[in-house]
């Protein structure tokens, strides 16, 4: 079955309905941070000062995983390879990633620690798992929006259909690349290649240009690392110092990266909807793109894939048009990690480019092997549709899914790799 069938070709190409309301759920997505609400401000001037804090906040970001990278590097002593040995197995490097999104619920959060980390001594052969495991532990978030439709059979059946194809979506494409990475070391190839052409010496204008914009943006967010990181040291044994930079990383890219989402919700949120209404229901190559445009939009894939959940509840779009939409925010949401990277200068630079570029293209090779490869294509949907129609019977099955693939799954896992 594939995308060249009848039946699915009138899915795709069927256009959007005129009579598609706004999104139900906008009053609770687009709110405000609450001190925003409270300054004195109104009109242009509001919106000036919203478009100046969230460049604010991308400069606390990319200081944040600076922070992380020094941290790192402190706390290590240079010895992170030595330190890391248990997540040396892919295994366990994998189940990390899953893991770790899960609790931060965001993807952003995760592979921007990870360029930190990588940064500042993180083995890169240790990375990429941990980036491939971020992309399964997003999905969670849509699962959850999607239970409230539990109130509705048949709208709930249509609502975590949508859901899942998300999940199942990621968890062929770490089927078909973790053994593929595992073997060969593809993506790390790659990413290596992408950020020798980016950073590096010999890489003409390209690296250049890359280069003068990364020294630039470094200039601005140094002094604000080393500060802290002086700050601490001068308190601090090194390592403890290291571990508390670290923290303080973690922390503000939690906080910067939900900032960044609500804030670009709210400016975009016109804009947004629009081209969502409208890109929906016209091919799959439309809707990777729009996802992907979205996602970067409002910086949260987690934010794009939930949206769809609504409209596949009440029937609007089918799960074929969701699909490519999900696949392409998968895409989308790998311009934080690059952003990230900017926060390095010198074989820092490279390194943390590296670990980008890597989350990239295992996004953008997945989505051109699974929806290129006839055979590939329907499963995540099929799945999907399964699972939905088993969680409609009976809502013991979604809890069932949530424990197996966010617990069971990665003990099962760690404990196979134990054994062997």
């Amino acid at each position: 079955m594939s995308l060249d069938n009848s039946t699915e070709r009138k899915v795709l190409q069927h256009s959007v309905p005129t009579d598609v309301a706004p999104l139900t759920e906008e009053p609770d997505t687009v709110q405000r941070p609450s001190f925003m609400d409270r300054l004195p401000i109104a009109g242009r001037t509001r919106k000036i000062v919203e478009w100046v804090s969230v460049v604010l906040a991308v400069y606390m970001l990319i200081t944040a995983v600076s922070v992380i990278g020094s941290g790192f590097g402190a706390a290590t002593g240079g010895q992170a390879e030595g330190i890391f040995t248990f997540a040396q197995n892919p295994v366990v490097g994998l189940v990390i990633g899953i893991l770790a999104t899960v609790l931060t619920q965001s993807s952003s959060t995760t592979t921007s620690i990870v360029v930190g980390m990588v940064a500042g001594g993180l083995p890169l052969a240790t990375a990429v798992p941990i980036l491939m495991g971020a992309n399964v532990g997003t999905t969670m978030t849509s699962t959850l929006v999607s239970l409230g439709a539990a109130g509705d059979r048949n709208q709930f059946r249509r609502a975590f259909s949508a859901a899942s194809v998300h999940d199942m979506y990621n968890l062929l494409s770490v089927a078909i690349f973790f053994p593929l990475e595992w073997t060969f070391g593809i993506l790390e190839r790659v990413g290596s290649w992408f950020a020798g052409v980016t950073t590096g010496s010999d890489g003409g204008i390209i690296a250049s240009t890359f280069t003068a914009f990364g020294n630039g943006v470094t200039t601005v967010t140094d002094p604000g690392a080393n500060l802290l990181e002086a700050g601490l040291l001068s308190i601090l044994p090194s390592v403890w110092a290291g571990l508390a930079m670290i923290a303080v990383g973690v922390a503000l890219i939690l906080l910067v990266i939900k900032f960044i989402s609500n804030m670009l919700k709210v400016l975009l949120v016109g804009n947004v909807e629009k081209l969502f209404h409208k890109a929906l229901g016209r091919g799959p190559i439309s809707g990777i793109f729009s996802g992907l445009l979205i996602t970067v939009m409002v910086q949260s894939s987690s934010t794009t894939t939930s949206l769809t959940v609504p409209l596949a509840a009440s029937g609007k779009f089918s799960l074929w048009q969701i699909y490519p939409f999900t696949v392409g925010a998968n895409v989308g949401t790998t311009m934080t990690a690059i952003i990230a990277a900017f926060g390095f200068s010198g074989g820092e630079a490279t390194a943390a480019m590296t670990a980008a570029a890597v989350h990239l293209f295992y996004n953008i090779f997945s989505a051109l092997v699974i929806f290129l490869i006839p055979v590939l294509r329907p499963l995540p949907v099929r799945g999907a549709t399964w699972l939905g129609n088993l969680g409609a019977k009976n809502k013991l099955y979604v809890v069932v899914w949530l424990v197996g693939l966010f617990v069971l799954l990665p003990l099962l896992l760690i404990g196979i790799t134990a054994l062997f």
